[in-house]
């Protein structure tokens, strides 16, 4: 608990000093700082991720339990604390090393597009006004009405009340001729002075849940004008959806503050966006919104508690549009928000955008769609019938529970290889010196160990294996990547028992899944076409580890490809063809959800998918025929 004493923490390297309460959290006072802090849980001391180093160790509280269960002895000498359970005491110095500093992530923004002939929603028309006289009273609404008719057929077109109020002085101060912005051909959002139909644009918007994307796009082309993207802020609420749906109910003002987040972040990423290409906010009549059912849910304010509860449902499923100003969002304030229909409580309006992109739902060869993330989704079918579900595949992944596991972000090994001699050769991502392990790398690592018998099928560790790279650490053994003397934080970064098993368990969710929905569908791995890895992760996979540890059903490489950040081109198509929005709607109300809780064999498959590949090596022929030529 804060007393009234103030006290001064200076944070290094930053070298911001901040004023604060005693007894408030590092974790906290950082944040009144300015300074950011890896934390994958919240500040709930369950992820170790967010370690400081203080020189003056009673200048903070004592050590709680969660600290001396994920800090080492030696950690603990070296000063090394948790910034969300270390309060202030007296006035301190605390130190940011870089394994928890926040690093320049790689955030997939684009991904694979369809030609798609622009129809948007929003269309723009000229008109030059009769000027009223004693012989014309009609009143300036029905004039510009009259004059929009005379051009196209409308029925039941509305004026939006913002935009009726400043009519009359627009009209006359343009001399009657102004240009009007209509919107689904019903309702009038906007009048302007003078012929300025060139100017339509739209925003795009995936809200992931540890990154917001945003596409500035020509209405008129379709051509993509800008793309911005940055790390969602609701991440200093916790990593995963749960942790934050948690925050979210515990009192309404979470909630409000959680949806003030990240409509500030959109407004960030607008701005940036037009500036950039110098254009007007307030020439942005419509945003396209995607994301995750929780994400979903938490952008509109709208009560999540009951996702996270058995049977799981959303408050809403179907698609909406609402006027920007009610969401303080900062493009022109009668333009309108649309956020595309969500298929159930953990298959959201992201997913729905994926399929509409791949167009998965169109074809008639049967596809397998996986978009691969801490909640994964998964899609099997084709334009006859579509079935999906949600795996809970962890933050393995994002690095989350791995011991120097982190996102993509620069310094983090992404790729790996382990010779005959068992020497590691990595690359990191912007070629800097390596800080940690992010998912792909993880991958990697544990299809190597495979390879080179240093782990069994069954993922342990091979105790007689003769090399200096395998030591025991804290009871514990372990596999070093790479040495100290190699990495920026001076720090030997290696792979544990416990890690491999986190990637285990990640990897048998997403195989089960796939694995229950073609026999759901009565389909065999010879009866996929075509097998689409949707996501940042996916993207930077490496195909034939993926298939060595099992991760995703054993076809031939080149019927698999990756096609990045399908949700945002999704939304885009949404954004600019009032077909592909359609479309959208008829995925969400045609896809068959599959909750694979309620599925009997679900618990038995993921215990036989933990193997690497999988117990059953007749799934894994390619692996099968590997294992024997070793």
């Amino acid at each position: 608990m804060a007393s009234s004493k103030n006290l001064d923490i200076l944070f290094e390297p930053q070298a911001k000093k901040i004023r604060t309460l005693k007894g408030t959290t590092v974790f906290q006072a950082a944040k009144d700082a300015g300074v950011e802090i890896r934390s994958e849980c919240g500040g709930k001391g369950l992820c170790g991720k967010c370690r400081i180093i203080v020189k003056k160790p009673d200048s903070l509280s004592e050590l709680t339990e969660s600290e001396k269960r994920l800090l080492s002895m030696s950690e603990i000498n070296e000063g090394y604390r948790l910034a969300c359970q270390a309060r202030v005491l007296e006035d301190t110095v605390v130190v940011i090393p870089p394994e928890s500093s926040f690093e320049l992530r790689r955030i997939q923004a684009t991904g694979k597009e369809r030609f798609l002939e622009p129809k948007p929603t929003v269309e723009k028309i000229f008109v030059s006004l009769p000027k009223p006289s004693l012989s014309d009273i009609r009143p300036d609404y029905e004039r510009l009405l009259n004059a929009l008719e005379a051009i196209k057929k409308f029925e039941g077109l509305e004026i939006d009340y913002d935009v009726l109020k400043g009519l009359p002085d627009i009209i006359r101060q343009s001399n009657f001729k102004v240009t009007a912005t209509l919107w689904d051909e019903h309702k009038i959002i906007a009048v302007e002075p003078g012929n300025t139909s060139e100017e339509l644009f739209g925003f795009a918007v995936d809200i992931g849940t540890s990154k917001i994307v945003g596409h500035l796009v020509n209405l008129a082309t379709g051509e993509t004008l800008d793309i911005e993207s940055l790390e969602n802020p609701q991440l200093a609420y916790g990593e995963d959806i749960i942790t934050r749906i948690t925050f979210a109910t515990a009192d309404p003002k979470n909630l409000r503050s959680l949806q003030t987040l990240v409509v500030e972040a959109i407004n960030k990423i607008i701005n940036g966006a037009c500036k950039r290409t110098k254009k007007d906010s307030n020439k942005i009549y419509e945003i396209v919104v995607v994301g995750n059912t929780a994400m979903h849910h938490l952008f509109l304010g709208i009560q999540p508690k009951y996702m996270a509860l058995s049977p799981f449902t959303p408050a809403i499923k179907t698609r909406l549009s609402i006027k920007a100003g009610e969401l303080n969002l900062r493009i022109n304030p009668s333009g309108i928000v649309t956020v595309l229909p969500v298929i159930a409580g953990f298959v959201g309006a992201d997913a729905v955008a994926d399929v509409l992109a791949t167009g998965v739902c169109d074809s008639n060869d049967i596809s397998l769609l996986i978009d691969i993330g801490t909640n994964t989704e998964i899609f099997i079918g084709n334009s006859e019938d579509m079935l999906s579900c949600s795996c809970a595949s962890g933050p393995a992944f994002e690095g989350f529970r791995i011991k120097h596991g982190m996102k993509a972000v620069t310094g983090a090994i992404e790729k790996i290889r382990i010779d005959s001699n068992l020497e590691v050769e990595y690359e990191t991502i912007g070629r800097e010196k390596p800080i940690g392990l992010c998912g792909s790398a993880m991958i990697d690592t544990v299809a190597e160990m495979f390879r080179h018998k240093i782990i069994d099928r069954s993922g342990k560790i091979n105790r007689d294996i003769k090399t200096p790279r395998l030591r025991k650490s804290n009871g514990e053994l372990e596999f070093v990547i790479a040495w100290g003397d190699e990495t920026k934080t001076k720090k030997d970064i290696t792979v544990t028992q416990k890690d491999i098993r986190e990637i285990q368990l990640a990897k048998a969710a997403i195989y089960a899944g796939c694995s229950i929905l073609m026999k759901r569908k009565k389909l065999k791995e010879k009866d996929i076409a075509k097998i689409f890895i949707a996501g940042a992760f996916g993207n930077y996979l490496n195909l034939e580890n993926a298939k060595i540890v099992g991760l995703i059903p054993d076809v031939p490489l080149e019927k698999v490809e990756f096609v990045g950040n399908t949700a945002i081109v999704g939304a885009k198509m949404a954004l600019i063809s009032k077909e592909a929005r359609k479309r959208a709607d008829e995925i969400a109300k045609k896809v068959r959800y599959l909750e694979l809780a309620a599925d009997p064999s679900f618990e038995k498959e993921f215990l036989k998918a933990t193997l690497i590949p999988h117990k059953s090596l007749n799934r894994f022929p390619s692996i099968r025929r590997f294992l024997r030529s070793g």
